[in-house]
């Protein structure tokens, strides 16, 4: 198991640096009948830009490293590693999840066991989603529900102006950022 390397430091003046992930259930259909669905996402601490995620039936390793993989795939040539902070969940310790971190020279840190604070950022990001989408409407299918969390994890990156970015989005803020370090 991973060391707790981010150690509740959440601040990084560099975008890519360090990153928290997570996976939260969402129910969503009928007061009877009540549906679930599994959303993960890699949320840039630099940004608060959702750089990565992915929506599914189930929580399987697969679920959690494809987006991981997309994110790579996303980051540009840095000068510095990247720590992927998580919890320690079953995802996040499969050989598959930890040697694709290993093989890009990517540094995994994991909250301590049942200490919520120490992934507070990802934990905070979720509720919002929650709030703004899952707790404000009944969606009658799962692909209802999915077209809602693209809809709004693209408002969240791309139109969602934050007071300490600047007054930028998080997606203008890391390519402001990116102009200067690269």
């Amino acid at each position: 198991m991973a060391k707790h390397k981010l150690k509740r430091r959440f601040n990084t003046d560099r975008p890519f640096q360090k990153i928290a992930t997570d996976v939260t259930e969402v129910r969503w259909g009928s007061q009877s009948i009540q549906e679930r669905a599994y959303v993960t996402a890699y949320l840039d601490l630099y940004s608060g830009e959702v750089l990565s995620w992915n929506i599914s039936l189930s929580p399987s390793v697969k679920f959690v490293v494809d987006p991981l993989n997309e994110l790579i795939n996303k980051r540009p040539n840095l000068a510095y590693r990247m720590v992927l902070h998580s919890d320690q969940g079953l995802q996040y310790q499969h050989a598959k999840f930890v040697k694709t971190l290993s093989k890009n020279h990517i540094i995994q840190s994991m909250s301590r066991k049942a200490t919520c604070l120490d992934n507070a950022v990802i934990e905070s990001f979720f509720r919002t989603l929650k709030v703004c989408t899952v707790h404000q409407t009944h969606y009658r299918t799962y692909e209802e529900l999915k077209s809602a969390m693209i809809e709004f994890i693209n408002y969240y990156n791309n139109k969602r102006i934050k007071q300490k970015l600047d007054g930028m989005t998080p997606v203008e803020f890391r390519k402001h950022a990116i102009q200067f370090i690269s």
